[in-house]
């Protein structure tokens, strides 16, 4: 994995990447912000240049080393360097770290509707926001198809004027690309180009452009901000108006991924370039394993962006259900898990003695619903190497599998794939089934043959009927699209979850969003299965992954943002936070599979774009409080200059203010070394109505007592701020050595009058060690 990349206009940054793949790599180097006066060039890139002038060979041009200047999200460079190269940079003054760079992996219609948003109803989210119309999402992911309709610019408004963005031209893109929707479109490469040198893997033609080879980018673009487009479905699956969460937002496009990852610096280069360019959002389906906020790019890039009051919203990651797995945990970030739908697609397992096994399919659309007949059923073991049971590619014998219902195990290649694999050697159909690791998650593929996903409990049964019959058969039912019957929100079992692994005084992640099975647009080079096999050509297809839930979010920050526009990204975060829903449109607790879901799997809650554009409340943090915070935590002096890019004395600014609390709308709670008592402090700023009364509501974690000062807030006018406190009381054992518990509640504050109703809730944990 490659490192992730900063954006930073105080802190330097170079970046240096190999010209020969066995003994040059590509590298980050921080720099102290004011370690050389830059006046002695004549611009930053001669500056820049000096440092590998001074660092290689003195018959080598500098430039050829070179990858990328960066100016806005940070001071530096990319770059080539050798391991001897590297240490001698590291002796040069105000060097403040050098990392290398690292790979980040992409985090893999009727949405709106279940989100609340299908008429723009007055002070709904779309109402209130004109669409979004104004604001501007920048999408950093695999590119965009321009000509997918969800980029049509119909009915759009003029380009803001604030844009200084450009529609790069590359192979088979031109600037003609570009319109009122899709305003700019760059791509980002030479990172890629390095690593790729010494990559093993067959080369994969890719549009050397800010086309979209992958789909990925087009599918997460059109989430955030997709025009509306009538008649969408996949097959006839998922029919409706296809539309973005915020299609009256324009899009910027930055293609920092390729098929062989998304790298740092191509991610810095991309964000360095989107701050100057005006967008409002970034939105990133980017991630990995979480890493220390000093160490990661995204964590300080975004920094930078915030301080430009740019919202930036990352995916949690798909390596739920592991405890701790969340990345992109920065405060300033909003970090999004991925929550399912109420929509299913019924493929349901008719065995041969009657019984039957729920299963879900894309394939093949409501027209061929009953026209798959009885087969003979076939689950090819092949000893210790396993290689059948997971349909791997030349693993299956012809003669076992011709003209058969084939099935595979779920893990090692993609479930698209192995359709392909069944179908390569003569299957008839696939029944996908899932393994212990991935036990009822139901995402659904747009497979190649005849095929349906079935859940690790159903897949016991199938395989029990199999070994118990001589000659076992079964038959799918294809149902066609379902809405409204299933208990949803639940979250998806493959979203990351919490505690945060570096920052665990700051719950992550900090909502849930759609990610299960999500139908957007899809370029017109792939099939809708994404294999290079699959002719059929769709302009929607669908994913699932926290990926398809960051643009969600993304787009209705967008939303926010237009209703208020000097709002700051915290406020912003704030609003989607402490409005998010609980439950579940039955109104049962939201589930995490068979319990009901705690803090560490949906944060604060499920996303309610129609409260969050008018929460009444906010908990707004600046810049410097956020540094403030990374003090009390015990940060160093460079480790927070490396993240800010401020060179500061924490010693002074604790002394400055004692019993310091982030102003953060969840709230977690740490008991360690025997403590039984701790104090946080809240600031409120009314953002609803004036003369308005809060009171409160506490359900307190279980084994402590919570006690709040003042128990009612009394607003006076609007953008007033109140202050609270919060102690809470430990009346629990600390556990053993090397041992953790937790509990979690929440905090409510709540006001009903003058013709407007708020509740503004955080969300508490607490943990003790």
């Amino acid at each position: 994995m490659a490192p992730k990349i900063s954006l930073f206009v105080s802190v330097f940054f170079f970046y240096f990447v190999s010209l020969h793949a066995d003994t040059l790599q590509t590298y980050i180097v921080q720099l102290h912000p004011h370690g050389l006066a830059t006046s002695l060039f004549t611009s930053k890139l001669h500056w820049h240049l000096s440092f590998i002038e001074q660092t290689i060979s003195s018959d080598e041009d500098p430039s050829s080393r070179l990858l990328y200047s960066y100016h806005s999200a940070m001071e530096g460079f990319a770059a080539e360097l050798s391991q001897s190269e590297l240490e001698y940079l590291q002796t040069f003054p105000g060097v403040i770290a050098i990392r290398p760079d690292r790979s980040f992996q992409l985090q893999t219609t009727y949405s709106y509707k279940f989100l609340g948003q299908n008429q723009p109803t007055s002070g709904g989210a779309w109402y209130s926001s004109h669409f979004g119309y104004g604001a501007i999402i920048g999408v950093l992911d695999t590119g965009v198809w321009p000509e997918s309709p969800s980029f049509d610019d119909q009915g759009m408004p003029p380009v803001p004027k604030k844009w200084r963005g450009i529609c790069q031209e590359g192979e088979n893109f031109n600037a003609s690309n570009c319109n009122k929707k899709l305003i700019g479109a760059r791509f980002f490469a030479r990172g890629h180009r390095v690593a790729s040198k010494s990559s093993s893997r067959n080369f994969i033609q890719q549009y050397v452009s800010p086309r979209d080879s992958q789909g990925h980018g087009t599918h997460t673009a059109s989430t955030a901000a997709g025009a509306s487009v009538p008649m969408a479905s996949v097959f006839g699956n998922g029919a409706g108006v296809a539309r973005g969460m915020a299609p009256g937002a324009h899009v910027a496009v930055y293609k920092v991924c390729w098929f062989s990852g998304c790298y740092s610096s191509d991610i810095l280069a991309a964000m360095d370039v989107a701050i100057i360019d005006g967008v409002d959002v970034l939105s990133l389906s980017l991630g990995g394993f979480p890493l220390p906020l000093f160490d990661d790019s995204i964590a300080i890039g975004s920094f930078r962006a915030m301080e430009q009051g740019i919202s930036v919203v990352c995916a949690a990651g798909n390596n739920g259900p592991l405890q701790n797995s969340v990345a992109n945990e920065a405060p300033w970030i909003a970090t999004v898990g991925a929550s399912t739908l109420d929509r299913s697609f019924p493929a349901t397992v008719r065995m041969g003695d009657g019984g039957l096994l729920y299963g879900e399919s894309m394939y093949p659309g409501n027209q061929l619903s009953n026209l798959q007949k009885e087969l003979e059923l076939v689950y090819v073991t092949s000893g210790d190497d396993r290689e059948s049971e997971f349909c791997l590619r030349g693993s299956l014998p012809k003669e076992k599998v011709r003209g058969k219902l084939v099935v595979c195990d779920r893990g090692i290649n993609g479930r698209a794939e192995k359709g392909e694999v069944v179908k390569e050697a003569g299957g008839a159909a696939m029944i996908l089934a899932n393994t212990v690791i991935n036990l009822e998650e139901d995402s659904v593929d747009v497979h190649v043959l005849p095929a349906t996903a079935i859940g690790f409990a159903e897949a016991v049964r199938l395989k029990a009927y199999i070994n118990n019959t001589k000659r076992a058969k079964a038959q799918i039912i294809f149902g066609g699209t379902v809405t409204g019957r299933s208990e949803a929100p639940a979250v998806a079992q493959f979203s990351a979850r919490g505690p945060s692994l570096y920052c665990p005084t700051i719950l992550k992640p900090d909502v849930i969003a759609p990610g299960v099975n999500i139908i957007a647009a899809w370029p017109q080079n792939l099939g809708p299965s994404s294999l290079p096999e699959d002719s059929r050509r769709v302009n929607f297809t669908v994913m699932s992954g926290t990926s398809m839930a960051c643009p969600h979010v993304s787009g209705i920050a967008a939303l926010i943002h237009s209703a208020h526009p000097k709002w700051t990204p915290a406020a912003i975060k704030s609003a989607l936070m402490t409005t998010a829903d609980t439950n579940d449109h039955f109104g049962k607790p939201i589930m995490d599979r068979n319990k009901p879901a705690g803090v560490f799997a949906i944060g604060a809650g499920h996303i309610n774009p129609e409260r969050a554009i008018n929460p009444g409340l906010i908990y707004d943090i600046t810049p410097d409080e956020y540094i403030t915070h990374l003090c009390t935590l015990g940060y160093t002096k460079s480790e927070i200059l490396a993240i800010t890019h401020r060179n500061l004395s924490c010693q002074e600014i604790l002394r400055m203010n004692r019993g310091f609390s982030l102003n953060y709308p969840s709230i977690s709670v740490i008991f360690k070394n025997g403590k039984t008592i701790k104090m946080t402090r809240r600031r409120l700023t009314n953002v609803g109505s004036p003369n308005s009364i809060y009171t409160l509501e506490v359900m307190a974690p279980k084994g402590v007592q919570v006690r709040v000062k003042p128990q009612r807030l009394i607003f006076k006018k609007i953008n007033q701020s109140l202050n609270y406190k919060i102690w809470f009381i430990s009346m629990n054992r600390s556990p053993g050595k090397d041992q953790m518990s937790f509990a979690h509640g929440h905090l409510t504050w709540v006001h009903s009058g003058n013709n407007s109703f708020y509740r503004v809730r955080s969300p508490i944990s607490v943990t003790w060690k």
